[in-house]
């Protein structure tokens, strides 16, 4: 059987070791969208998270950096993600007054000349992690050396670039734990095969017929069109490393993604993005979401059962090409051999 046309083996979804294989080998590699543009005004800080590692989003004189939330005298976090963006022009450790630009460079530090050995505020920047705006979300690797922001996305700039630029804010957003590996909920959201079966009152009815479909693929990612009023398409991207983008013709944006927290376990974050006037209708708008969402916890956490019982698992089909794409490029970072391949 061609490796190319089959999915990804067992052990793969199940292996204790993977998790920490894949932060190092497979999530480094990548960026990930971590906040929305509109949300972090001039002068302000924002805390969140990005995989284990504590993150400070700021913004001075237009440019967003991400900086570790911790500072490096004793770890303290500057501010709280349950906060949301905060106005400061410095950061202040809540420990013992550290004092930072939002640049991440020390400009104080309470009582330095009594420190024991000699100290030089140069010594003591917050660590940075590269940091990039495109299509109106923050994006921030997690390692040093990561693709190309623009290969990584490079589908969905071809194919959308004018909806992608439109302005919006984040109007409402969600997440829940799946108690799955983020690739059953990852591969699920790339299954075009499931929805007419799987979703027929609510997916379905917002993607249509199976004739309509129209795929795209490229190294880093795919696309599923579909007809949507009388002239546009409702674009579906599966993006690496675990993120999906939709797009309407009308402007709406809906990101869904599934960081790891462990072998058999992922968070599904889900943000709705809109232009401001927008906003009437996005309660309706996150029901919908949450209804075929909720189907599909069933289905990906029913799914990891199998593959912890030793599944092994069947053909392709035609509509789970989006899956066969997404896998060969997991496969590629993460260099597994043919003999892996094949569990």
């Amino acid at each position: 059987m061609d490796a190319s046309l089959s999915f990804l083996p067992t052990w793969l979804y199940t292996a204790a070791e993977i998790p920490a294989r894949e932060r190092q080998r497979y999530a480094e590699r990548l960026w990930h969208p971590v906040g929305c543009s509109s949300e972090l005004p001039e002068e302000h800080a924002q805390a969140t998270q990005l995989l284990e590692l504590p993150l400070l989003l700021t913004r001075e004189q237009g440019t967003v950096r991400a900086l570790l939330n911790r500072c490096p005298h004793r770890g303290m976090p500057f501010q709280d993600p349950r906060q949301g963006a905060q106005p400061c022009r410095r950061l202040v450790c809540p420990y013992h007054g550290w004092t930072y630009d939002l640049d991440g460079q020390l400009r104080a530090a309470a009582r330095e000349a009594d420190f024991l050995q000699p100290f030089n505020r140069a010594d003591w920047p917050l660590s940075a992690l590269p940091c990039r705006e495109l299509g109106g979300l923050i994006w921030v690797a997690a390692g040093p050396e990561p693709l190309p922001l623009e290969d990584q996305l490079d589908l969905l700039i071809d194919q959308a670039a004018g909806l992608l630029e439109q302005p919006r804010r984040l109007l409402r957003s969600n997440s829940v734990e799946l108690h799955c590996n983020w690739k059953v909920a990852h591969d699920n959201t790339l299954d075009d095969y499931h929805v007419a079966i799987a979703h027929p009152t609510t997916l379905h009815r917002e993607q249509g017929p199976v004739r309509g479909y129209r795929h795209l693929l490229s190294e880093h990612g795919s696309l599923l069109a579909t007809p949507w009023g009388p002239s546009g398409e409702f674009l579906t991207f599966g993006l690496a490393p675990w993120t999906h983008l939709l797009l309407w013709p009308d402007g709406r944006m809906a990101l869904i993604q599934f960081p790891p927290l462990a072998i058999d376990r992922c968070r599904m974050d889900v943000w709705l993005l809109a232009e401001a006037s927008q906003k009437e209708g996005v309660d309706t708008w996150m029901d919908e979401m949450r209804t075929f969402l909720k189907e599909d916890r069933a289905l990906v956490e029913g799914g990891q059962q199998g593959y912890a019982s030793g599944l092994r698992p069947g053909p392709a089909h035609r509509l789970e090409q989006r899956i066969l794409q997404q896998q060969a490029l997991y496969g590629r970072l993460m260099g597994l051999t043919d003999s892996e391949l094949k569990g």
